[in-house]
């Protein structure tokens, strides 16, 4: 008896064939496939090893897993002898080959905002230069980050600079209040926060740092000391010095050089919060190696990435699919990826094709929710 899903699986095939001129010229063809599948289900750990090899290891590692799921000894432990850094993985590696090869176009919510092109190279250095930037304000490995920003091209140079230096960072959606601000700084204790003076979205300007200084001003977030501020926007916010710093005139005057710190493949790599639409909200906690291996492995095979895709996630960097799917598999694989600021409706319900347009974006990655918002408007859009 075949299970339910294999049933749907055969009916969307059925419905929905993949046309023979495509799957010519897929990376993952069937044959490809099958042989994962076999190789997977004959022996899993010789499978993962063989995958690690794509990322680039420090310190080579001896023992692909350690797993129980027993409750009175539990543990989950990947590639845990093995060391690695992230942002050597997403920049570093790919400098001989790809330095001027284009990692992020950066979309404005604003469509008469122009675009930015930001290559590898340029990546890489902005990265060097906020990671010393953060060690010179007392950030060291281990230490907590709460980045909360909107869709620029600073989320991703604060994400990977913490991963660089391996201070972990937690991403907090630019759309949260400062009450869901203070909760995680308070559970996180975090050392410094990273926010922009407003953030875009369908329009209209929404002061970010205003709310990061009501954050401030609740319970349990006295383990801040500095606040760096990216000017975007309108209008500058009210700064509260020596506790607040311009972000450009702290991250500029320093080099474009930078030694990475060594993470073993279990350290943590970043705190992600869950909504707390179901009662406080839990820090879930995604350590470096396995979680690279995943979202590299995940990224290139899921969605047959050819070397000169244009490839657009369109979920906002503050939630693991953004983690994963905009920022860290992507850079990964030394691809292009697509940062959009705004929202599918603005400046009317046409935006996500004349962003595909005019980018030329080959694998474009959204939400239901999204497309279910877009079929409302019929197919003229």
């Amino acid at each position: 008896m075949k299970p339910a899903w294999r049933e749907l699986e055969m009916t969307m095939t059925d419905r929905y064939p993949v046309l023979a001129d495509f799957a010519a010229h897929s990376a993952y063809g069937k044959d490809r496939v099958d042989a994962l599948r076999a190789l997977h289900a004959q022996d899993a750990e010789a499978f993962w090893r063989e995958q690690a090899g794509r990322l680039t290891w420090s310190k080579p590692f001896s023992r692909v897993k350690d797993v129980s799921f027993h409750k009175e000894d539990f543990r989950i432990k990947w590639f845990e002898d093995g060391e690695l850094n992230v942002a050597v993985n997403c920049l570093d590696r790919h400098l001989p080959q790809h330095a001027d090869k284009t990692a992020i176009i950066w979309e404005s919510d604003d469509p008469e905002t122009p675009s930015l092109r930001i290559s590898y190279r340029q990546l890489h250095g902005r990265v060097c230069q906020l990671a010393n930037a953060l060690e010179s304000l007392g950030v060291a490995k281990g230490d907590r980050v709460t980045i909360y920003l909107p869709m620029i091209p600073e989320a991703a140079v604060a994400m990977l600079a913490c991963a660089r230096i391996g201070a972990v960072h937690s991403v907090v959606f630019a759309g949260f209040s400062p009450h869901s601000i203070a909760s995680r700084l308070e559970d996180s204790a975090s050392k410094l926060i990273i926010t922009a003076s407003a953030g875009q979205r369908g329009g209209k300007w929404l002061a970010l740092k205003a709310q990061v200084d009501e954050a401030l001003k609740q319970r349990g977030t006295s383990s801040v000391q500095t606040v760096l501020v990216v000017r975007h926007g309108p209008t500058a916010p009210p700064m509260q010095m020596p506790r607040d710093r311009w972000f450009d005139e702290v991250v500029d005057p320093q080099p474009e050089t930078h030694s990475p710190a060594p993470m073993n493949a279990e350290d943590p790599l970043f705190l992600l919060y869950t909504s707390g639409s179901t009662g406080k909200p839990k820090g879930v906690l995604h350590t470096t190696g396995g979680y690279l291996l995943q979202a590299s492995f995940t990224h290139e095979a899921v969605f047959d990435l050819q070397p000169e895709d244009v490839y657009w996630c369109t979920a906002d960097i503050g939630w693991i699919t953004g983690h994963s799917y905009v920022l860290y598999g992507p850079l990964a694989n030394a691809s292009t990826t697509l940062m959009f600021e705004g929202v599918p409706s603005y400046p009317d319900y046409s935006r996500f094709w004349q962003v595909v347009d005019k980018h030329q974006v080959s694998i474009f990655y959204t939400a239901p929710t999204a497309i279910r918002a877009l079929m409302r408007e019929g197919e003229a859009p």
